[in-house]
């Protein structure tokens, strides 16, 4: 099969089950979104490739299912109302985010003050991260009773998530969080 198919030369896409519409549908921008998200995950778990701490291998295994159920959760969004979604998110995969945020936080200092996004690239890159998954959750609450809930609920989290990932790796790496100046 040739990655090129020549189908969007008009401006249009296929959602699931093969209904056309434009490729600025909010359903196309909810679902790209997701895929920004997961591509900016990549980029984020690439910085820690020759990075050595302790816990790299869970963050990494806990993003690869992230990064599966993110397609599941595109997935959710191209298919049309009333139609059978295939990998349907669950509060399970809510469950799972939650217990990884608990997790994790536990082990990093008290919030007192906003923090800049920054620090490692790896850190860095899952601000980002967080960043567009919330534009995401955004994309996907403009579609109204269309969506699932736990989609909602599913890139609500992750953003949480992406937060406290972007601190640990910060944390573990030995890289400090500036904090907002206040203003004069």
């Amino acid at each position: 099969m040739k990655i090129y198919t020549k189908t969007g030369d008009k401006g249009t896409t296929s959602l699931i089950y093969g209904t056309r519409v434009a490729k600025n549908d909010l359903r196309v921008e909810a679902y790209g979104t997701c895929d920004e998200t997961n591509s900016m995950i990549g980029l984020a778990l690439s910085y820690l490739y020759n990075e050595n701490f302790q816990g790299k291998e869970i963050i990494e295994s806990v993003y690869h299912k992230i990064q599966t159920n993110l397609f599941h959760v595109g997935a959710e969004l191209a298919t049309p109302k009333g139609k059978e979604v295939k990998w349907a998110i669950t509060g399970l995969d809510i469950q799972e985010l939650e217990n990884r945020i608990d997790d994790w936080d536990i082990e990093l200092p008290s919030l007192t003050n906003f923090i800049l996004p920054g620090g490692h690239p790896a850190g860095a890159a899952f601000h980002v991260a967080r960043t567009i998954a919330r534009r995401a959750e955004r994309c996907a609450v403009s579609l109204g009773e269309d969506v699932n809930p736990l989609v909602l609920a599913y890139l609500n989290r992750l953003s949480d998530l992406l937060f406290v990932t972007a601190r640990c790796v910060n944390q573990k790496l030995g890289e400090s969080e500036q904090t907002l100046h206040a203003k004069s």
